[in-house]
């Protein structure tokens, strides 16, 4: 009787695999959530500006930011409703703050209990000025950047 050699793997080899796999996993996953937070920060960033051309429009047709009973627009007078993304899951929440008849500052804040917690605020204001720092919780529009 011929015994034939049998075709598979030992159980050593499937651990060092599994091993293996588990090690690069542990790499890549921290890199993942760093390109995710940094991917919902460029969704806020443009929803900010969609928002900030609708203002302009509503300056344009009503020459002023402030409604006719006196009182600021908000941004329900233009169509959002406060949160970024609009639909899904919202990472940000957005308030415009400082309206005046002629100036206003949007920030977006990282809604709890989101990746986005611990990532900082993002600000824009009417003169084109933006501001992100990751440990930020205010606006430093001297610093200027979104990077």
């Amino acid at each position: 009787m011929k015994i034939g050699k049998q075709n598979g793997f030992t159980l050593i080899e499937l651990l060092i695999v599994v091993a293996v796999i588990g090690i690069l996993a542990a790499i890549a996953y921290p890199s993942y959530r760093k390109y995710v937070v940094q991917a919902k920060r460029v969704e806020v960033q443009s929803d900010m500006i969609d928002i900030s051309a609708r203002l302009q429009r509503y300056k344009a047709i009503n020459s002023t930011f402030i409604k006719s009973d006196g009182t600021p627009i908000a941004l329900g007078d233009i169509g959002h409703n406060g949160s970024s993304p609009q639909s899904g899951q919202a990472t940000y929440a957005l308030q415009l703050s400082n309206v005046t008849a002629g100036t206003w500052t949007l920030i977006a804040t990282p809604n709890s209990g989101t990746t986005q917690v611990g990532n900082g605020v993002v600000c824009l204001n009417s003169q084109g000025q933006r501001y992100w720092e990751k440990d930020s919780t205010t606006c430093d529009f001297t610093k200027n950047n979104w990077d």
